[in-house]
């Protein structure tokens, strides 16, 4: 795979969830069906290590293995990749971004340090080493909201001028204002936004997502996104339809109950139903319980019935 520059990292991006196994091994069975199914839905690309993936809790030997299948089936289906080197320690992150590179993705995802916040020089220094060590491959910086630093857009402008192959950015996203003021860095750095946000975000200058919205139906999730290109109002009131069900039926668990947004974008996949990934989270983590899938299956059909028409089955 070639490295993409920023104006190439666009559009809807799928994530992989680890199918966990009760004695919390990985089942690289089931993560090749689901594999499989994320390269025929016509996601613009799949990434591998973010949170979804509980890229904190994987072995070399396992981040390795993913990374194998995921570069063996992108590259045969000519689908673009990228890979995380993240961990929440600085060491570990700089040697799996260097593992990650050489399966030749189309980009590097990395975190900033996680036991402390980095000052911003701190920042600094950190990603250019990193962006050093992975070198042609381009780097995108996984930001979000929970991170110990959250950046602003005068900080994303300082890392552009010191670290060239930055092509993008994973954020929150904000408000119009917020917005605006990330309008400037539109045309040097790819910005992606939630997914349950794209329509909005789109039409106020991010370029994508990597998207919770393609962990309910990947198929579904990158058809909408064509929609935004030919339809806007109507990619709007898609939109609308998914952040009503998301706060009705989704986002309880995470505010009443303390679910993690790992357990969150895999309840997400088993609800949508396109994949054996199962709710469980790997120890000591909780997925959301099986029992409440049924229900929010049909939920999610009546109240967002775009996402699932004519998906591959």
């Amino acid at each position: 795979m070639k490295p993409l520059q920023a104006s190439e990292i666009k559009g809807t991006w799928a994530t992989l969830l680890l199918p966990i196994d009760p004695d919390d091994g990985i089942d690289f069975n089931r993560l090749e069906v689901q594999l499989e199914y994320l390269v025929h839905s016509v996601v613009d690309g799949i990434y591998a290590h973010g949170t979804a993936g509980e890229f904190y809790s994987l072995t070399d030997r396992e981040f390795v293995r993913v990374n194998e299948l995921l570069a063996q089936k992108c590259e045969a289906a000519g689908l673009p990749f990228q890979i995380g080197g993240c961990f929440p320690t600085p060491e570990i992150s700089l040697h799996r971004a260097r593992q990650a590179a050489q399966f030749r993705p189309g980009a590097v995802q990395v975190i900033l340090p996680d036991w402390y916040p980095p000052t911003l020089q701190e920042s600094i220094a950190y990603l250019e080493r990193i962006a050093g060590a992975i070198a042609p491959v381009p780097l995108v910086l996984y930001n979000p909201p929970h991170a110990k630093r959250v950046l602003e857009a005068e900080d994303f402008s300082i890392l552009c001028e010191r670290i060239p192959t930055l092509a993008g950015i994973k954020v929150g996203g904000g408000d119009e204002a917020w917005y605006e003021r990330m309008r400037p860095l539109g045309t040097r750095l790819s910005i992606f936004v939630p997914g349950h946000t794209l329509a909005t975000g789109q039409a106020r200058g991010a370029a994508g997502s990597y998207s919770n919205v393609a962990c309910l139906q990947p198929a579904g999730a990158a058809r909408w996104n064509r929609l935004m290109e030919t339809d806007w109002a109507a990619a709007q009131a898609v939109e609308v339809q998914i952040q009503k069900f998301m706060q009705a039926y989704v986002i309880p668990f995470r505010d009443q109950k303390g679910s993690s947004n790992m357990a969150l974008d895999k309840l997400l996949a088993c609800i949508g139903d396109w994949a054996p990934v199962g709710t469980r989270l790997r120890w000591p983590y909780a997925g959301v319980g099986e029992g409440e899938v049924e229900r929010l299956r049909t939920l999610a059909r009546e109240s967002i019935p775009y996402l699932f028409e004519d998906v591959p089955v």
